[in-house]
């Protein structure tokens, strides 16, 4: 097709819509309704298209290649997630991560559980970067914040607090 074709295609094409974007309903469907592209979410041969479950992807990855984080999530979201990861496939990423994506902008909340003995405030201003860099290099929205919750700490005998009372052994005594 010729390039006077092309562009009088796109400019029927823009001419049709209205206003700055498409009507209700006519989006790319649950879950990736938020557009990035040139500061309007358009560039000038289309717009991109980022899912929060994307930008979730993406922080909980970066987030878990930190030394020191244990693991993402809750007590309660660590503990579906433990039976969802003994399924083939179904391990989750996105545990412990939400995401807010605007058209050039995005905020993030983790749940992480840390490891016994690390510095709880280096921890989080490591996690912090490596999930502003990551995000923002492969995505290009500007990370605006990311808040991080300390939900547990995983202590080094390997008990966590949710195991205690679920053994059937008894309690060993303190003292001899």
């Amino acid at each position: 097709m010729s390039d006077t074709a092309s562009r009088e295609r796109a400019s029927a094409g823009a001419s049709q819509e209205p206003g700055p974007g498409p009507g209700p309903g006519s989006g790319p469907g649950p879950g990736a309704r938020r557009s990035h592209g040139d500061g309007a979410g358009r560039t000038e041969r289309g717009r991109t298209v980022i899912a929060d479950g994307v930008v979730e992807k993406i922080a909980g990855l970066a987030a878990r290649d930190v030394t020191g984080v244990h693991a993402m999530g809750g007590g309660l979201a660590r503990t579906f997630g433990a039976v969802r990861d003994r399924v083939p496939g179904g391990r989750s990423v996105t545990r412990g991560v939400k995401a807010e994506v605007g058209e050039v902008q995005t905020a993030l909340d983790l749940e992480i559980v840390v490891e016994y003995g690390v510095s709880v405030q280096e921890l989080a201003r490591t996690v912090r970067g490596n999930v502003i860099s990551a995000v923002e290099r492969m995505t290009g929205l500007e990370v605006v914040e990311v808040n991080i919750a300390v939900s547990d700490v995983k202590l080094p005998d390997g008990d966590d607090d949710e195991d205690e009372g679920d053994s059937d052994e008894p309690e060993k005594p303190r003292l001899r």
